[in-house]
């Protein structure tokens, strides 16, 4: 006479059925949408902005090489700061509104909002001087420069705009 199976036994026949059937599953679905996807999706990889911009910067030449007695003029473009000059507002309302506005236009971690003459009084009364010292070296929550690489002329005409909107 055979003996009858133990309930243990069963039940890891039945779950081992039960896995078994899960991956399967599993694998069946993730070949469907590699399939579904394979059209598409190599498309969107391959335009995707930031990836050609890690492929152009890992294709880039590492150096750049001057040979005397040829004209090199094209290694003085390729070495220059790129944006540089376009990235300095020209007046101080461009300033205040690239910016400045993002704070001071606000209140945000307690700038005096524009308009607020309580609130600039106050600063006004301690100079120009003042202001600019603490537009360039930073004051509270407000980083050296409000962040930027502007030269102190920049910063200087963005103090004076904002003066001009708070008197």
């Amino acid at each position: 006479m055979s003996q009858p199976e133990s309930s243990d036994t069963h039940f890891f026949n039945s779950f081992s059925l039960i896995l078994g059937v899960l991956i399967f599953f599993a694998i069946v679905l993730y070949a469907v949408a590699r399939t579904v996807g394979k059209d598409t999706q190599g498309e969107n990889v391959l335009l995707e902005p930031l990836r050609l911009k890690s492929v152009q910067q890992n294709i880039a030449p590492f150096a750049h090489v001057a040979i005397a007695g040829h004209d090199n003029s094209a290694l003085a473009a390729l070495s220059a700061p790129k944006g540089a000059a376009a990235d300095v507002p020209t007046t101080g309302e461009q300033a205040f509104t690239k910016v400045c506005s993002a704070c001071h236009g606000t209140g945000v971690n307690g700038a005096p909002k524009v308009g607020d003459h309580a609130a600039w009084g106050p600063r006004i009364a301690q100079g120009k001087d003042a202001l600019y010292t603490h537009a360039i070296e930073g004051k509270g929550a407000m980083p050296p420069r409000g962040g930027t690489t502007w030269p102190d002329a920049t910063i200087h005409m963005a103090v004076d705009y904002m003066v001009s909107l708070n008197k």
